[in-house]
């Protein structure tokens, strides 16, 4: 398995609202993606203050490296990014196996 995260900075314009829509928007890949078997989202809740104004995160489980690999360039995927990325100031997304 693959788990794929990431967290965001988003721009501050971008109202609770829209960063919901965001999230949902994702989340709704679940059931789109062939191997895209679950993904978690939420807002930074540490109290260390490392979180370098990122302000949310979130959680990919894909089945395997291949199914992460083909929902890269997914249309599906690259719609979902035409909606989140102009939102964002900062991203950054790193990818383990489990």
């Amino acid at each position: 398995m693959i788990r794929h995260f990431g967290v965001f900075q988003f721009k501050k314009n971008i109202s609770e609202s829209q960063i919901e829509e965001c999230f949902r928007t994702m989340k709704a890949m679940v059931s789109e993606i062939p191997g895209l078997l679950d993904m978690e989202y939420g807002p930074y809740n540490g109290n260390e203050g490392l979180n370098e104004d990122f302000t949310h995160g979130f959680i990919m489980t894909f089945d395997s490296e291949e199914s992460r690999d083909e929902y890269l360039h997914h249309p599906i995927h690259e719609k979902v990014k035409e909606l989140v990325v102009p939102r964002l100031e900062r991203v950054i997304v790193f990818d383990i196996v489990v």
